[in-house]
């Protein structure tokens, strides 16, 4: 008998199974991605199994304990009662599975390189395990060509070809923590299988769960279309960055500047300076970018530059911070600093690539006494010492020299903290709406 038929059959049992929803979904990495991708496929009405290395996430998914802000308690709880969610470290039950989403980090080494570590382990696995008529998304952000340069070869090892007798396809995420307007079910869903085929069955399967899902002609398309995304962000933030570095000089106010720009109803979007990038993607996915595209004897170097740019923006805050100290009458060495916000956006509790933690560790090792307040951290190991997040009252704003706004987090009473404050020092233009105060900076 030809495989052409099986091949033909497992994939009709497939469709029959999506469209029914008695297809048993894996999410392969219970992270800042899996979880919000977990809970939106088991929404769509399918049975979802997380599987994970780390066991004391399997056990809190297993438990319905949410350990991501995006995910409420009893949204996760609510699914594991109803036995819609489960959670694993034993990936054999891959074999039990008819589709995977593998959402492992891909972060960069000390060198700015893919680390591919949790890739290549994840995608062994499954591989071991693989079994006719599977469906393998791969979501996790990466250079063009991981899919079928990488991904495809491993899972090929179990003697299965793909398009015919299991299918692969790369769907990039757009998860944008602390957003409760953009979940993973109303961001449209671009997908790049690696045979029409596989793009054909991921597209019905991410159609049942995602509102709008974009078909492209293959993974590369859809890889680079992450990176496109998020390198646009970098180069643009680093614009601005560079440009508030020189406004400082020519005493101009760069938001102001930023602001009258933003009238502007074509051609113009808005970006903003900061102390630097965090989380996942915008400190990680130029450099992606940049690797892969030496391996074609490509430099990109205007790339390359604004990622330098950004990743610079926490040395050049604290030499601002000195200056300011030092214009009010006051050395860093021996300060008593108190930082306001340490995770790498607002209003979420991740600390991924934070620049407000590089910032605070440069502090320290300028041999400032650094205190922090973040109700998001509570507790948080910088340069070897362990600290706690700091209850702000008006008498514990007013001991300490200067404060530092590195977060603008919604829980932050600017108005009590400008009022009580000897120095602030704002680095996120947060204290815009406030009466001027000569005791308020900007950096």
């Amino acid at each position: 008998m030809s495989k052409e038929p099986t091949a033909m059959g497992t994939t009709a049992s497939l469709e029959n199974k999506i469209t029914d929803r008695s297809a048993r979904v894996g999410i392969i990495g219970l992270g800042y991605v899996g979880m919000p991708t977990m809970i939106a496929v088991a929404d769509g009405g399918f049975s979802v199994t997380g599987i994970d290395v780390d066991r004391d996430r399997v056990y809190k998914v297993a438990s319905g304990e949410s350990y991501i802000a995006d995910v409420p308690n009893d949204v996760l709880s609510g699914f594991v009662k109803d036995g819609k969610i489960s959670a694993t470290v034993d990936f054999t039950v891959v074999r039990e599975l008819d589709i995977l989403i593998v959402c492992v980090p891909t972060p960069i080494n000390k060198h700015k390189e893919p680390d591919l570590f949790a890739v290549e382990a994840a995608i062994g696995q499954v591989a071991s395990n693989l079994s006719p008529g599977q469906l393998i998304i791969f979501q996790s952000t990466t250079f063009p060509g991981t899919t079928e340069e990488l991904v495809l070869p491993i899972l090929q090892k179990s003697g299965l070809q793909v398009g015919s007798e299991f299918h692969l396809a790369f769907a990039l995420e757009r998860i944008d923590p602390g957003n409760p307007e953009l979940q993973v079910n109303n961001v449209p869903k671009v997908v790049g299988g690696v045979t029409s085929e596989c793009t054909r069955i991921s597209s019905l399967f991410l159609s049942t769960f995602i509102r709008d899902v974009v078909p492209v002609s293959s993974p590369k398309i859809a890889e680079m279309t992450k990176l496109l995304e998020n390198t646009f962000r970098s180069v643009n933030i680093a614009l601005v960055n560079e440009l508030s570095m020189v406004c400082q000089r020519m005493d101009i106010d760069i938001w102001e500047v930023i602001d009258a720009a933003s009238t502007k109803p074509m051609g113009f979007m808005p970006f903003y300076p900061g102390p630097g990038v965090g989380g996942h993607c915008i400190p990680v996915d130029p450099f992606y970018l940049s690797w892969k595209a030496r391996e074609h004897d490509f430099y990109v170097n205007f790339i390359e530059l604004a990622a330098r740019i950004n990743d610079n923006m926490p040395y050049h805050t604290v030499t601002r911070i000195v200056d300011i100290l030092s214009s009010n009458g006051l050395a860093l060495k021996g300060a008593n600093i108190l930082v306001l916000g340490l995770t790498f956006k607002e209003n979420i509790s991740d600390t991924r690539n934070s620049p407000a933690i590089k910032v605070m560790e440069l502090l320290i090792e300028r041999n400032a006494a650094v205190s922090y307040s973040d109700y998001n951290v509570p507790s948080i190991e910088i340069s070897g010492t362990s600290s706690s997040s700091v209850d702000l009252s008006p008498e514990i704003i007013k001991s300490f020299d200067a404060v530092i706004l590195l977060v603008a987090h919604k829980e932050f009473d600017l108005s009590m903290v400008a009022e009580n404050a000897k120095l602030l020092i704002d680095t996120k233009n947060a204290a815009k709406g406030l009466k001027p105060q000569s005791n308020i900076i900007r950096v």
